[in-house]
C-alpha cells in the first residue's frame, strides 16, 4: 500500500470511529432512562406540545367555560402560539359542569401519554373528580375558575379534596362566605340568617363558610337547607325560610336554581323584607337578563377583579378584537394568568434532548408550578403555595340598583370589600 493510500485509509478509519462514537453516544443518550419519579414526556423534533383542556362548554355555565378557553388562547397568543419553539396541540373535553363529566374528561386526556398537563376545570365539582384522575396519572392541572375551599385548603390545612398537582388562580372562596357574613352582620346589622346550597362542594363550602363566620360574630343561622340540581319548585325551602323568621338568605347557587329561588322568594308571603344574597356564579349578564328587575336590591359576593389599569385595558381590547364581543365575565383574566403560570413552568422544567427533542419530567413540572413566585399576573404578582392556591383572596360585595345597567353597573356598585 502506498503512503498516500495508507493516509487515506487512516483518515477514513478515524472518521468511521468518530461517526460510530457519535452514533453510540446519541443512541445511549436517547435510551437514557427517565429519572423523574412520575415519568417523562419526550417530544420528538417537529412534534407539538400537547395539552389537555377540560372546561364546561355546554349548559348554563358554558359562558364561563368559553371565557376560560379564551383567556388561555390569549395567553398562548402572547407567546406567538408556541411553546418551547413548537406548535401547541389541544385535546379539548367538555364536562357539562358535572362531576362525572370531570372524571370522564380526565380519563380521556390522561390516556394519551403525549399530553403534558391539563388546563381546567370550570366547575369545582368537576375539578374534584378530574383532579383525582389527573393526580393518579402523574399529571398537573391548573384552573382559572375553580374556587371551592374543598379543593385546596381550609384554615391553613389540606382540604378534603386536595390533590397534589392541582393549582388555581381563582381565589380560595374559603373567604367568600365570611365576606358575605361580615357584611350582613356588621354593615346590615342582621342577626338571623338562612343558607341554601345544592349539595356540591362549591356551594356547600360557601354556605359553611358563611355559617361559621356569622355565628362567630354573634349571629345565628336558623336554617341550612339543600336543594337538588335541576329543582324548579323552591316553595318548600322558601316556606321553611319564612317559618324561621330569617332576615337574610344566602344562596350561592348556579343557574337555573338561583333564578328560581330569587323569582319565587319575591312571591312568597312573609318574605317581602327578606334580604337576598348570592355569589359570583350569578354575577352574569344572562342571569340579569333572565330575572330582570326582580334582582334589584339583591347582593352578590364575588372575587375582587384586577385593577382596571393599562394592561387590563390592552388585554380587553385584544379580547374584543379577537372574539368580536365584550368579555361577559372577569374570569377570563384569571384564566389568562393560569395559562401564563403553566407555560412558564413548562419552559422551566423542559430539558433539551438529542436531535432537537425535548424532555419534561412530570414531577419536575409539578415542582416548577409549586415554585412559582412573583409571577406577573394582570392584577399583580402571583405565587403558588403548598396547597396549589396561586392568588391572594379578596372579595367584593355588590348591590344591584338598576337592572338596566347590566353586569357593568352591578360590578361598579361595590358596597363592601373583604381582603384577609
Amino acid at each position: 500500500m502506498t503512503r498516500g493510500k495508507r493516509r487515506l485509509f487512516h483518515v477514513a478509519a478515524f472518521m468511521f470511529l468518530c461517526l460510530a462514537w457519535a452514533v453510540s453516544c446519541s443512541r445511549n443518550e436517547a435510551q437514557q432512562p427517565c429519572s423523574d419519579p412520575l415519568g417523562c414526556v419526550t417530544i420528538a423534533p417537529g412534534k407539538p406540545v400537547r395539552l389537555g383542556v377540560i372546561q364546561s362548554l355546554s349548559g348554563k355555565v358554558a359562558v364561563i367555560g368559553q371565557d376560560q378557553l379564551r383567556g388561555f388562547e390569549l395567553a398562548l397568543e402572547k407567546r406567538g402560539n408556541k411553546l418551547l419553539g413548537r406548535e401547541v396541540s389541544l385535546l379539548v373535553e367538555d364536562t357539562g359542569c358535572k362531576p362525572e363529566g370531570g372524571a370522564v374528561s380526565a380519563l380521556k386526556i390522561v390516556s394519551d401519554p403525549a399530553v403534558l398537563a391539563i388546563f381546567g376545570t370550570t366547575c369545582s365539582a368537576d375539578a374534584a373528580t378530574a383532579a383525582q384522575v389527573m393526580t393518579e396519572a402523574g399529571l398537573s392541572m391548573i384552573s382559572g375558575n375553580n374556587s371551592a375551599p374543598f379543593l385546596t385548603s381550609i384554615g391553613g390545612q389540606k382540604a378534603p379534596k386536595w390533590q397534589p398537582g392541582f393549582f388555581r388562580t381563582a381565589p380560595n372562596e374559603e373567604f367568600a362566605g365570611p365576606a358575605a357574613a361580615r357584611f350582613a352582620f356588621e354593615k346590615l346589622g342582621l342577626r338571623l340568617a338562612a343558607v341554601i346550597n345544592d349539595g356540591d362542594i362549591y356551594t356547600r363550602g360557601l354556605t359553611e363558610g358563611f355559617r361559621t363566620e356569622f355565628e362567630r360574630l354573634g349571629g345565628k343561622v336558623a336554617l341550612s337547607a339543600t336543594v337538588n340540581k335541576g329543582d324548579a319548585n323552591m316553595a318548600p325551602v322558601l316556606e321553611a325560610v319564612a317559618v324561621t323568621g330569617a332576615q337574610l338568605v344566602f344562596f350561592p347557587l348556579f343557574q337555573p336554581e338561583g333564578n328560581h329561588v330569587l323569582a319565587q322568594a319575591r312571591k312568597t308571603p312573609g318574605l317581602e323584607n327578606l334580604v337576598l344574597m348570592s355569589d359570583g356564579a350569578l354575577i352574569d349578564q344572562s342571569f340579569l337578563d333572565a330575572v330582570s328587575s326582580a334582582a334589584v336590591g339583591m347582593y352578590f359576593v364575588g372575587p375582587t377583579p384586577p385593577p382596571q389599569g393599562p394592561e387590563v385595558a390592552a388585554l380587553t381590547a385584544q379580547y374584543v378584537q379577537k372574539f368580536k364581543q365584550d368579555p361577559p365575565t372577569d374570569y377570563w383574566l384569571s384564566a389568562y394568568d393560569a395559562a401564563g403560570i403553566l407555560f412558564a413552568a413548562i419552559e422551566k422544567a423542559a430539558q433539551k434532548g438529542p436531535g432537537g427533542s425535548v424532555r419534561i419530567g412530570r414531577q419536575a413540572l409539578r415542582d416548577a408550578l409549586y415554585a412559582t413566585r412573583d409571577h406577573k399576573g394582570v392584577g399583580g404578582l402571583l405565587a403558588c403555595n403548598e396547597f396549589g392556591d396561586c392568588a391572594r383572596p379578596s372579595f367584593n360585595v355588590l348591590r344591584l340598583e338598576d337592572s338596566s345597567q347590566g353586569v357593568k353597573g352591578l360590578k361598579a356598585n361595590v358596597v363592601f370589600t373583604h381582603a384577609p
